[in-house]
């Protein structure tokens, strides 16, 4: 089976919730004549690393976020990873990813678990503690947020439970670029997965970010990769490509998890 995958690649408006929005509307509007089986978006489409002013900006219970992507889905007939937005709890506020098929249904949400304290998350953000494991289309995925990546024990955990498309969202700046694609290629391997990796592109009062999209396959080839600007980068996956790896250089039956211990 074969997935057309598109990411995109979006300049966020930092804290207008609205316009990147419409943006969003814009970005599957440019994708109807391609019908992508799953499309993807950045970390904080919605609000940027706005943060200071997330008590005011962010989505309630998600609850805005979900009955926009499930439209979206609907409309266009694909799998949405979206991205991940800024959700307003009782608890507080978490960096929270969305993942809805193609009927517009809300199969499965994550929470980013690792908070980058360079970036301030840990003053304003929750952490999550639950994993990223889904199904589409009867196909074991996982899908992780940004610095989620710098840890590679907490990807093994999902792979290790049968995930053979690792999705990261991210706002990953342009001074670690090269550690994007090093980390991205290096996951790919080791757990003999296709990674699809949404980044955004542009700037914020803050930083630069990278772009660079990705989607490498599970030896660590790239076989598609977005610039530093806004756009959509596409790719078509071959889903029985994990297994045919797998089964060639056997690493999860060789594995001795008896022994890996902190």
């Amino acid at each position: 089976m074969e997935w057309k995958i598109a990411c995109l690649q979006l300049d966020i408006a930092f804290g207008n919730p609205t316009e990147n929005k419409q943006q969003v509307h814009k970005q599957f509007e440019q994708l109807r004549d391609e019908h992508p089986d799953v499309v993807i978006l950045p970390e904080l489409w919605s609000t940027g690393y706005d943060l200071t002013r997330l008590e005011e900006i962010a989505d309630e219970n998600g609850e805005k976020t979900k009955t926009l992507i499930s439209q979206l889905a609907r409309t266009y007939h694909t799998h949405i990873v979206a991205g991940s937005i800024a959700k307003k709890t009782n608890n507080g506020i978490t960096n929270t990813m969305y993942i809805v098929n193609r009927h517009g249904e809300v199969v499965s949400e994550y929470s980013k678990v690792h908070l980058f304290q360079l970036m301030d998350e840990h003053l304003y953000l929750q952490a999550g503690d639950q994993l990223g494991l889904f199904t589409l289309d009867e196909t074991s995925c996982a899908g992780v947020i940004c610095y989620d990546i710098r840890f590679p024990e907490w990807i093994r955990v999902h792979t290790a439970k049968g995930a053979e498309i690792l999705f990261v969202v991210a706002e990953w700046p342009l001074a670690r670029l090269s550690h994007w694609r090093t980390l991205l290629q290096a996951r790919a391997i080791e757990n003999q997965c296709y990674v699809i990796a949404c980044n955004r592109a542009g700037s914020d009062p803050n930083n630069v970010f990278a772009g660079h999209s990705l989607v490498i396959d599970p030896w660590g080839g790239i076989i598609a990769e977005a610039d530093e600007h806004p756009g959509i980068v596409t790719a078509t996956i071959d889903l029985k490509k994990v297994k045919e790896v797998r089964k060639k250089i056997p690493i999860f039956a060789d594995r001795r998890p008896d022994l890996y211990h902190t």
